[in-house]
């Protein structure tokens, strides 16, 4: 298969698996394995263009022209390839849960789950082989429409109000702001392509610069900057995959991804660095870690607090990439693979506890880690690499965003990952603690004699705990493909 041809079956095969779906709603076994036969042999079409992006080539495909120019295309660069690797990868081990979990549950309205699934990981893909700004618009626009009726799941009053504020926000920054950043785009440059080095110098300067970075940050509303992050937390009444899918696999992924591309490939990460107008962004990225972290250890409510740490972990991704520094955008990079690994572990033990237990406070998990040693086991490991403890691959992300901040002596950024560690510390670990060295407090209740998940559940959250460990002794892909983004 060419490489091109490899591209358009990475998009094509989630959507002829979603109609396999339909077709096989009505026997359960036989829908499950079409999701998983498809998410399989999606990740493996995405795998095989690794090598040929590592050698340094970049295979590309024009769907349609709109205006000469002005294209639909798809194009296969380091960031996009790392970005399709951890979709299409976790899709699989989020599958796995999602049997357990929605059995479990005995949740409705399954195969329409399922379908949705598929449709927004082939949206996911198509905004990593994004080739222009206008080809990731649409897939970023698809992917939000088709992750609604996921939110609104359970069709409850509850699920519908948040299903409202999530679509009325990212439709509303996207259309509202990115749309029009775009538009300034094409026409000061007469191209929305993805260049390295950026597309802008030459032909915007000055504070319009800072102005129209304003519209592309706030306008992916899906990297959740303050004060435009409420989406985030009302998508929680959601099952906890589509949790999963929002915090790891694709929509805030799709965010912060978008928001390294736009600031290597649009705007130039040393263009911007030459600008004395644009720092504003790190500051902002810094207040959001550490507001959403603060906030974060206010939660009582597993889900939320999860949520809040997904905001502030998000803006980890914002800041590197904002500090413009080379090691600083390639721990932008890695984090956008260390934070898939470990909040999805986060989720799924959430899931894997409101399963088995029928618990949702941080504080009805005193003693539960003895009775479900696996999940909180993964949980432990997940959280600490949220954290940035070794070895995990959240210290190695860290690590590269800490030592850009100290190659351009930003001071700022410096501080917030010190502080935004020690609030990380301060809401991960007393979870822990409790779960493993206190009594639990419904020991005499005869309703409490309960063990782990289903078996897919606790399959799935051991597999992405060893992931999250794994990447931090085998990062040579991940490194090499950081590397290649930043030219260096």
């Amino acid at each position: 298969m060419s490489p091109e041809n490899a591209i358009l079956w990475a998009i094509a095969v989630p959507l002829i698996g979603s109609i396999g779906i339909l077709l096989t709603g009505k026997i359960a076994n036989l829908r499950e394995t079409v999701t998983l036969v498809t998410a399989v042999i999606m990740f493996l079409i995405v795998g095989s263009l690794t090598h040929i992006v590592l050698s340094g080539e970049r295979p590309s495909v024009t769907l349609f022209e709109f205006l000469p120019g002005l294209t639909v295309t798809f194009t296969v660069e380091p960031l996009g390839m790392l970005f399709g690797l951890i979709a299409s990868g976790l899709w699989i081990i989020n599958s796995i849960y999602s049997i357990g979990y929605m059995r479990g549950n005995n949740e409705g309205n399954q195969t329409r789950f399922y379908f949705f699934f598929a449709i927004a990981l082939a949206s996911a893909v198509g905004v990593s082989f994004a080739g222009n700004m206008l080809t990731l618009f649409i897939c970023y626009e698809i992917l939000t429409l088709c992750t609604f009726p996921l939110v609104t799941h359970s069709g409850k009053p509850e699920a519908m109000k948040s299903g409202r504020t999530y679509l009325g926000i990212l439709l509303g920054t996207s259309i509202g702001l990115q749309l029009l950043a775009i538009i300034w785009t094409w026409h000061a440059t007469g191209t929305l392509d993805f260049k390295a080095g950026g597309i802008l110098d030459g032909h915007v300067s000055g504070a319009a610069i800072s102005v129209l970075l304003f519209l592309y940050m706030y306008g992916i509303g899906k990297a959740a900057l303050m004060p435009i992050h409420r989406w985030l937390p009302a998508a929680m009444v959601a099952p906890t995959p589509v949790s999963a899918l929002l915090h790891a696999v694709a929509v805030v992924k799709a965010g912060v991804f978008t928001v390294v591309k736009v600031i290597v490939y649009i705007f130039g990460y040393e263009f911007l660095a030459e600008q004395l107008t644009t720092n504003w962004l790190v500051y902002v990225a810094g207040f959001t870690i550490l507001a959403a972290s603060i906030v974060a250890l206010r939660q009582d409510n597993l889900k939320r607090r999860l949520a809040y740490s997904t905001i502030s972990q998000l803006s980890y991704v914002v800041m590197a990439a904002a500090i413009l520094a080379p090691l600083s955008i390639m721990g932008a990079v890695l984090h956008i693979a260390a934070h898939a690994v470990g909040k999805i572990t986060l989720f799924f033990a959430a899931g894997s506890i409101y399963t088995a237990a029928h618990k949702t406070e941080v504080s009805q998990l005193n003693g539960i880690g003895r009775k479900m040693p696996w999940t909180m086991g993964a949980f432990a490991i997940a959280a600490l690499s949220m954290i940035g403890v070794p070895p995990t691959a959240g210290f190695l992300s860290k690590w590269y965003i800490l030592m850009g901040a100290l190659s351009v002596e930003h001071y700022f950024a410096i501080g917030v990952i010190v502080l935004s560690t020690l609030l990380n510390t301060g809401y991960f670990i007393p979870v822990i603690y409790n779960a493993f060295f206190k009594e639990a407090d419904d020991k005499d209740d005869p309703h409490a004699n309960h063990g782990e998940a289903p078996l897919p559940m606790v399959i799935a959250l051991t597999a992405t705990a060893i992931a999250t460990v794994l990447l931090f002794f085998f990062s040579g892909l991940p490194l090499e493909l950081a590397t290649q983004v930043v030219g260096k």
